[in-house]
Parts: C-alpha cells; structure tokens; sequence
C-alpha cells in the first residue's frame, strides 16, 4: 500500500503469505476516567489493523504527560491501554515518554495480514450493501460530558462502545468477502463514505431512519453539544454530500461530527449482507452503493 490512495494504514508485504500492517492515533482524554481512557485510546488506535482485514501483533505506547500529575493516573491509563491490547491478542512491547501539559495518549501498532486478504477503503461496487458495526453520537455525548450535562448512563453506553474493539467486526468482513471497509473515526460517518466511495469511483446512499444512535446521543445534539471538528468536517466534504429534502438539520449536524473508535462501514455484495450479520450481530444495514464518483445522498429508505 502506497500514499497513492490514502487509506487506513499502511502495508508491506514480505511474501506470498504475509504483510504487515502499521499504523498510529494517539489523542487528549476523552473521558474522566484513567482507565477508561486509555482503554479508548488503545481500541482506537487498534481499529486501523482491522479495517485492513488484519491481526495485531503488538503495539508501542505513545505517552505524553505532566510532570506535576499524579503518576497513578499514568499507571491507569497505561493499565487500560495494555489490557485492550492483550484482549486483541497483542502484547506491549515498549514505547516511549514526553513531558507534556496536557496528557495524551496512544499507540504505534503492528498488525498481520495475507496479501491476498487485504482489505481497504476502495472496491465498493454498485448494488452493494452498507453495514455499520456501532452506534453513532460518540462525538456529541463526550463534549456533553464536559459541558457537565451528559447523564452518566449515557457516557457508560458511549464508554464501552468506544472500548468494544473491531476485531469480530474485521473477521466477518473475511468471512463475507467485503468488497471494502473503513472505520469511522474523525472524518465523522459522511467524510470516511466519502473517502470509500471516492475510492471506489462510486456513489453512496445512506438511509436517515436506519442510521443507530446512541443513548443521549439526539438530545445531546439538540442541546447543541457538539465538537470544533464538526464544523471542519461540514467546511470540508459539504461538496460531496447531498441531503434529502426535509432531511432534518439536527440529524445532518449530527452525521458531519467526529466519532472516537467508531465501528466499521462495510461493503457487502448483497448475497454476503446475512453472513456479515450473522459473524457480526451488532452490525445494521444503513445504506446502498449506486453509481457515482464519491458523491453521497443522505435521505430515506426506499
């Protein structure tokens, strides 16, 4: 994989057999909780390995922190992150330290993959079936958090979904012979499908009353809890992306806001779409491929 087209990690191969799989995220809490936080940040970083169709092999912690701050919520955060990498089937094999006034968090992975078992951002076809692995809204829920207005039930929800790694999500794009895949991340769900359905020269179709939400994640939206990244994201791929008439503007603020170790967009041909489900219950049907060349129409089921 070159820098030709960009997609989710890189990969080298080494032989017929094997390629391996590297890349990096690391970012700011996103959460209170130390623990919490660097489980967050880890499945983040992981999620690229996956949606290359790959396994992690092992990751090198990235670290930014205080010098005035209590080396436990250091110890947390590092705890977290280890323990999501071992839930991968991973290790930590080292890393490295920065004295920083804000803590920050992330990881160097590596990850392994057949060459001929790749999967990437194009080669979504026409007729083809979207899938989406995880409920959206993570965005809106955590700046509702720091705004103090978001209900600790709601961030619980948001917290494990941002901790449930993509590594079921991954399998069953193998097994359904997904034609590509990305994760949603903070492009937000609109620019990702545009980067996919750019790179497939295709178009894409999303369904507004199909589209899973978390808890809070609509009132939140309504009370105007949302990230600087949102308004990028609109700046950015606006031209790309049309909205239904009548498609209500809350829901259109909404699918331009950056996610945090979001799930997978898959597509399936259509004949795959019950397997993908069935490897991958949490997995819903939230649009189509058509024809196109990167644009995306955002609108009601047929």
């Amino acid at each position: 994989m070159g820098l030709a087209k960009a997609d989710d990690a890189a990969v080298y191969r080494l032989n017929d057999q094997q390629a391996i799989i590297t890349t990096t995220d690391f970012f700011p809490p996103v959460v209170d909780d130390p623990y919490d936080f660097g489980a967050i940040a880890a499945a983040n970083a992981l999620s690229d390995v996956y949606a290359m169709g790959g396994q992690v092999l092992f990751a090198i912690n990235l670290v930014a922190f205080p010098d005035d701050m209590d080396k436990g919520i250091l110890r947390e955060i590092l705890r977290g992150g280890a323990e999501k990498v071992a839930e991968a089937g991973g290790v930590i094999a080292g890393g490295h330290s920065v004295t920083d006034k804000e803590p920050k968090y992330g990881l160097a992975v590596t990850g392994l993959v057949d060459p001929a078992r790749v999967k990437t951002k194009g080669g979504a076809q026409p007729g083809d079936i979207l899938l989406l692995t995880k409920p959206l809204g993570v965005g809106v829920v955590t700046t509702a958090l720091k705004q103090g207005i978001a209900r600790d039930e709601d961030v619980a929800t948001a917290v494990a979904s941002m901790k449930t790694l993509n590594k079921q999500a991954a399998s069953a794009a193998q097994q359904a012979n997904a034609h590509a895949l990305t994760d949603i991340t903070g492009f937000g769900l609109l620019g990702h499908a545009h980067e996919m359905a750019h790179l497939g020269s295709v178009g894409f179709r999303f369904y507004l009353d199909r589209l899973p939400w978390l808890p809070g994640a609509l009132a939140y939206g309504q009370a105007g809890a949302f990230p600087g990244g949102m308004a990028r994201n609109m700046a950015y791929f606006q031209e790309w992306v049309t909205f239904d008439e009548g498609a209500p503007l809350l829901m259109q603020d909404l699918l331009w806001t950056p996610e945090t170790s979001g799930g997978l967009l898959v597509a399936v041909p259509p004949t795959a779409c019950e397997t993908f489900i069935k490897e991958c219950p949490t997995a819903v049907v939230v649009g189509e491929v058509m024809a196109g060349n990167g644009n995306i129409v955002v609108g009601h089921a047929p």
